[in-house]
Parts: C-alpha cells; structure tokens; sequence
C-alpha cells in the first residue's frame, strides 16, 4: 500500500509520539496497517531504549506531589540538563509523580508496571519518551509519606532539591522553616541513634588514623578521635544542627519553643550519589544534533 496520508501520519504521531519520516517509513513497512505500525515502533523504541540504558543519566528533576493522605517525592533523570528542560521530559516527570500517587506501593518495578490512565504502562510511556528525546531516562527513586495523624511540610529548591519533614503536630511556617535548612545543611540523621554503626566506625577509623599521624600517644590519641565522633555527630544530626536563620538556636531548641516534634524528614537532590560526566553546554547541544 502506497497511499500513506498525512492524517494517517499524524494518528500515528499522537499514538507513539516519534517523529514524522519515522512514522511516514513504519506506515510504509506495515503497508498501511496502523497496529502493526505502532508495534514495530515500539519495538524500535525498545530496542533504542536497550541501547541507551547502560549511559550515565544524572541529571534530571525531582518533583512533589501531594493529596489527602500522602506526599511523594519522585526523582526522574535523564543524561543532559538540555532535556531536563525539555517540555516533553517535564510533562513525563508530571505525569509519574500525579500516577505515584494512585499505583506506587513500594516497589518501583511494580509501579514501572502499571497502568497509567491513558492505557499505557508506566514503563510503555518512558520508552516513547526515550525514543523522543534520544537519551536514557530513569526513574530512580520515589520516597512516600503517609500522613496517619501527623502534619506534612515540604520545600521546593527549584526542581533540584526537595525536602519533605513530618511534624507531630501542625505548624505550617515551623515545617517550611525545618525543610528550609536540611536543604541548606544537609543532615545525614535525625539524632545520634539514627547514625549507622558502619557509618560511626568508618569516621572513627578516619579520625584515628589522621592522630597516629600527628604522633600523639595511644591514649591520647584516643580521646582526640572520641571529640572528633562528638563534634562529627552533633554536625550531621538534624536535631544538634545550629539553625540556619539563627545560629544561636539549635533545631531541637527550635522544636521545644514549638512545642513540636519532628517524626521523620528526607531531603533528595538530584543526581546524588551518582558518578556524573563532565560535560559543557556545546557537548550537550552536540549529544542533540547526533541523535
């Protein structure tokens, strides 16, 4: 079949989302036949997505979402900042985060398998897009906070940080306030006890080893490591923080003149922790025009 309109291009445009020679050439292999048009595409997305999948994506957005019973967080990444301004990336990242809130139950490769309303998979809608934007795009991690009694509080920095903390009790500008700072100051833990034992031996093993090297005696080179440990703990625990508006005032001075508590708080940074490449502008305009 050889007469290929351009409403028939277009049906199959707004179906996979890929571009118009693309879609021109499918309906032209599949003679014409629509389905079997949008099945080969898919194919070819997968296969272009499995290609794609081994190359470092971090960058990207993290976006809230909330509704009456829970707040989520979700990070979505791709391999250049170029995307993670694209319009067709943003509206992606919109739609996982309003979709975490119906269909995430812990498990992001459940979720991943999921239903969206538009009758896709989850997963079915990330592989149009990696065929759209010509890079890897994940979805990392998504971090959920049920509400059950407490009061959720939440910060925005841009779209690459998001905090959220979960209050005892109400305290809308207390809560902004708490998130406000673990975006700025980064608190590995809530309090001492919330501290890994690993992560407590490996900075002992640090600060030991930097005494013997000062030469100091045994003893004293013990009590050395052990103020280090204290000042080390009261500089990552969120609660022995000095507060970033007053540094006169620690966070948990800060909750006792509230008459508050913090039940839990979790702060997500794009990219964190992942190895990224070191790239320019021009070489992302470049990772473009090659794709």
């Amino acid at each position: 079949m050889s007469n290929i309109t351009a409403q028939m291009v277009k049906e199959l445009r707004d179906r996979t989302g890929a571009g118009m020679m693309e879609c021109k050439k499918a309906l032209t292999e599949a003679e014409g036949n629509m389905d079997l048009a949008v099945d080969a595409m898919r194919k070819a997305g997968q296969a272009k997505a499995d290609k794609k999948s081994s190359r470092i994506a971090a960058e990207g957005v993290i976006s809230l979402s909330m509704n009456d019973r829970c707040a989520n967080m979700v990070e979505v990444n791709c391999e250049t900042d170029f995307v993670a301004k694209d319009e067709n990336f943003l509206e992606f990242v919109n739609i996982i985060s309003n979709a975490s809130l119906e269909s995430y139950s812990g498990k992001l490769d459940d979720f991943n398998k999921s239903s969206h309303s538009s009758g896709k998979t989850i997963e079915e809608i990330r592989l149009e897009l990696v065929s759209k934007v010509g890079e890897n795009v994940k979805i990392r991690r998504i971090k959920s906070f049920e509400k059950n009694n407490a009061y959720i509080g939440h910060y925005m920095h841009g779209n690459k940080i998001g905090v959220v903390v979960t209050l005892e009790k109400e305290n809308e500008n207390l809560a902004k306030d708490i998130c406000m700072h673990v975006a700025a100051m980064k608190p590995a833990a809530l309090n001492s006890e919330d501290i890994s034992s690993e992560d407590l031996d490996k900075e002992r093993e640090i600060f030991m080893a930097q005494a013997k090297e000062s030469g100091k005696p045994e003893d004293i080179a013990q009590k050395m490591v052990e103020g280090k440990i204290k000042k080390y703990i009261s500089e990552v625990t969120l609660l022995n923080q000095p507060f970033v508006k007053d540094n006169d005032i620690k966070i948990s001075d800060l909750l006792d003149k509230n008459d508050n508590k913090i039940l839990s708080f979790y702060r997500m940074e794009v990219g964190e922790g992942i190895e990224k490449k070191d790239e320019n502008f021009a070489d992302e305009v470049m990772s473009q025009i090659k794709n």
